[in-house]
């Protein structure tokens, strides 16, 4: 019995022969040689540049290079308000304090003619605390009433825990410890001043031998929902102590009482009539403050300044040009003939598109990472110059930012890839995808939406994907307005890059699939 082997045509040995890497390297040369892709990429990473620093040069009015000291920086690294009125003493070494706080009161300022709205803020705070010194940013730990959150253990600024439930009342009287051993501080609450209640323990690495110590009083800013929109007034608390009872080796002489920060920073300001201080009586002392304990966060209360993903804000513009080059690097084969061409040389579509997807994704990473790794430096300097704030981030979180900016338009030029061999046409296909990713961002964060509408968009759209650059961090004992349209997404900067991600694989998946289905 004979067989009779049928040779296979010549161009399938050669795609095997050559494989995948034969095939990148065909499509890259494709793209490449053709140059209006690459002026258009050349194009969408200037965009990305100019858009961006032009839509942070506004004119400085502080004064050239005075915005960066006006956020100290806390032991993590963070932007931090640092503004309190402290009555004090030195303790050296371990040692305690214990005092009563007899009511905590506030009143905020709402405005020229308005009469003043009295009531303490709910993260108006009063309380004792130990400090490393009166340098702001340096590490501390307190324990304190809140005006609407009850008892609370806070330390070095980002770290908050609840402690026992009630809230202070003329009826009744709160008693607060705060106990140093080492550099561990443990703060305790009491009813009746004997029966007391854990609140927290905590290690504050590297704490001076000598420490300020005694007790405080701030309140951010007060929140006003109104017809035009959510404001913040200027707003002070009141608390007020009986006489404090130590232990351990505290300096000797009348307390003094500080301002510490200088001002109430941003997360609460004085006015010209209400001003911290304090006074002392034989039973006690009053004292009255402004300002926080806190880091600092995005939105209105933020003041004058910028964060990194501001610099950003040219990436729309970019990813308008990728997104349309990405379209045509398929759909310009469809309408020319030269996709028969190319799948007549190599028969395996889904190798081919595969490396489309590359050379798009790839092109389209190096524009994204290029453009944000120039914009941020150039941005930073030139806002510090014109005497606006920086948001300081961490080295980790710049990288982040800038390697997410690449991902988000390769995600976006694979997308469009995808989208393109599914409708052919070049104008519909980017046209659906812009709809997609960029308009769903203008929309979320130029606040002509509502809050929960604007958040949805940005969870179940490709648009997503932006949350990638978000560098603002979300904390819940610092009142601020947390919506897209102040720089806060409803995912995390990674979870939203996935849902882009995923929109993208699924788009190459239909192609791939419809591709090998039908005609070319």
């Amino acid at each position: 019995m004979t067989t009779t082997l049928t040779p296979r045509p010549p161009t399938t040995r050669r795609a095997e022969r050559g494989g995948f890497l034969a095939t990148l390297h065909a499509e890259w040369t494709k793209f490449r040689t053709v140059r209006g892709w690459v002026l258009a990429m050349a194009a969408a990473l200037l965009a990305t540049i100019v858009v961006g620093l032009l839509g942070t040069a506004a004119p400085g009015s502080t004064g050239p290079g005075t915005g960066s000291a006006s956020y100290p920086k806390g032991p993590g690294g963070e932007a931090v308000n640092d503004n309190f009125y402290l009555v004090h003493k030195k303790l050296t070494g371990d040692g305690s304090i214990t005092v009563e706080l007899r009511s905590l009161t506030g009143v905020a300022d709402t405005g020229i003619g308005g009469k003043p709205a009295k009531g303490a803020q709910p993260w108006a705070k009063a309380g004792i605390i130990m400090k490393e010194s009166l340098t702001p940013g340096s590490s501390y730990a307190a324990v304190m009433a809140t005006g609407g959150h009850g008892v609370r253990m806070q330390y070095d600024y980002t770290h908050d825990t609840a402690g026992p439930s009630g809230k202070l009342s003329m009826d009744s009287s709160l008693r607060l410890r705060l106990v140093r051993s080492g550099d561990s501080l443990t703060g305790y609450a009491s009813t009746d001043g004997s029966r007391w209640t854990e609140v927290d323990s905590v290690k504050l690495p590297g704490l001076t031998h000598t420490v300020q110590a005694g007790f405080f009083a701030a309140s951010p800013e007060a929140k006003q929902d109104t017809a035009a929109g959510t404001g913040f007034s200027p707003a002070v608390a009141t608390g007020t102590f009986g006489a404090p009872e130590l232990k351990g080796s505290w300096s000797r002489g009348a307390w003094s009482g500080t301002q510490v920060g200088g001002d109430a920073g941003t997360s609460g300001s004085y006015t010209t009539t209400t001003r911290g201080g304090f006074t002392q009586t034989v039973g006690g002392f009053t004292v009255t403050g402004a300002g926080d304990i806190a880091p600092v966060v995005g939105g209105p209360v933020m003041g004058v300044g910028f964060s990194v993903e501001n610099f950003l804000v040219g990436t729309f513009a970019g990813l308008i040009v990728v997104i349309a080059v990405g379209t045509v690097f398929i759909t310009g084969e469809y309408r020319r003939g030269l996709l028969r061409t190319t799948l007549t040389a190599i028969p395996l579509r889904g190798r081919v598109l595969g490396a489309k997807a590359l050379v798009a994704g790839g092109v389209a990473f190096t524009v994204g990472l290029v453009a944000a790794a120039i914009t941020i430096p150039i941005g930073e300097r030139g806002a510090l110059g014109r005497g606006f704030h920086v948001f300081p981030v961490t080295v980790a979180t710049e990288l982040r930012v800038v390697a997410g900016t690449g991902l988000l338009c390769a995600a976006a030029a694979v997308l469009a890839l995808g989208v393109g061999t599914l409708l052919r046409r070049s104008a519909t296909a980017a046209a659906l995808v812009i709809a997609s990713i960029v308009l769903p961002f203008l929309l979320a964060t130029s606040g002509v939406l509502p809050p929960g509408v604007s958040e949805w968009l940005l969870r179940v759209t490709p648009a997503a994907g932006f949350a990638v650059q978000q560098t603002l961090p979300y904390y819940a004992q610092v009142l601020s307005v947390y919506e897209p349209s102040t720089g806060y997404y409803p995912l995390a900067p990674w979870a939203g890059s996935a849902v882009l991600c995923g929109y993208a694989v699924i788009a190459f998946g239909l192609a791939v699939v419809r591709l090998r289905r039908r005609d070319v």
